[in-house]
């Protein structure tokens, strides 16, 4: 399948790309902030040499990609503006491993990224406690709306979601379902995609989850954009309005994908 392995190629290429600009931000920032430096060097998260030539040389022998991934969720846990002084969004960071090679089973799932449009303005302006008070009752208005379309939680950065579905209806349902659970003053914005994704241990990966992260990267705050596979997929989605399908083209995905916006169907009057 030629196509499908140029899109895969494509993804892989973006992916390497990602986290050498995501090696080269993280040691930006750790060379500003001398504690956190001197405790990613004490923890063996990274070594001198990563500092001084980051994404060009191992981060360190024992810390795996995964390891730096936890490192950068705990750390955007505990101060949510850390993620936007490093220069960072949280949907590439969720799904900068998609593309890595991986061992598990095999799975047909519906992936959707979300996270919340005027986050850094409002952690800029409110500060990190008021950001964590705002992002837990977050993550407890969606959990519910989540386990109750059948889905789960696969991770979470920051303001940002990845979860997964077995059914893609559900995904759908529940996409456009949070765009009402989002906090006041801030917008929701979410992307659904839809095929085989390899389940590992502690995440899900594959093509498949880098294209529902750029399709999410594609909506405005409000907005629930769903791929077309996604859609056929689905099925019949009864109360639930799908625009007119538009092809759009995503850096490190190949072929243009085709995408609709979902929205609640409005009742006659």
């Amino acid at each position: 399948m030629p196509l499908a392995d140029d899109a895969r190629n494509a993804g892989r290429a973006a992916a390497t790309s990602a986290r050498t600009l995501l090696a080269e931000r993280l040691a930006q920032l750790l060379r500003k902030d001398p504690e956190l430096q001197a405790t990613a060097l004490e923890t063996g998260l990274v070594n001198q040499q990563w500092l001084d030539e980051p994404g060009q040389v191992p981060v360190s022998n024992a810390a795996p990609l995964e390891v730096v991934e936890r490192f950068l969720e705990r750390s955007a846990e505990r101060n949510p503006s850390f993620l936007a002084r490093a220069g960072l969004g949280t949907i590439q960071l969720l799904s900068f491993r998609a593309e890595e090679p991986g061992e598990g089973s095999t799975a047909e799932l519906a992936i959707v990224f979300t996270d919340l449009e005027g986050f850094t303005r409002f952690t800029a302006t409110r500060g990190d406690d008021a950001a964590m008070d705002l992002l837990a009752a977050h993550h407890r208005a969606v959990s519910p709306i989540v386990r109750g379309r059948g889905g789960k939680v696969v991770k979470r950065i920051g303001d940002g979601l990845m979860l997964s579905f077995p059914d893609p209806a559900g995904a759908i349902h529940a996409a456009v379902e949070l765009l009402d659970a989002t906090p006041a003053g801030l917008r929701l914005r979410a992307g659904v995609h839809h095929g085989e994704v390899v389940i590992t241990r502690d995440d899900v990966i594959g093509h498949v989850v880098n294209v529902a992260a750029r399709v999410a990267e594609a909506a405005k705050g409000g907005q629930a954009f769903v791929t077309a596979e996604a859609a056929e997929a689905a099925g019949d989605l009864r109360g639930i309005t799908l625009s007119r399908g538009r092809r759009r083209s995503f850096k490190g995905v190949g072929e243009p994908i085709r995408v609709h916006r979902a929205q609640r169907t409005v009742p006659d009057p």
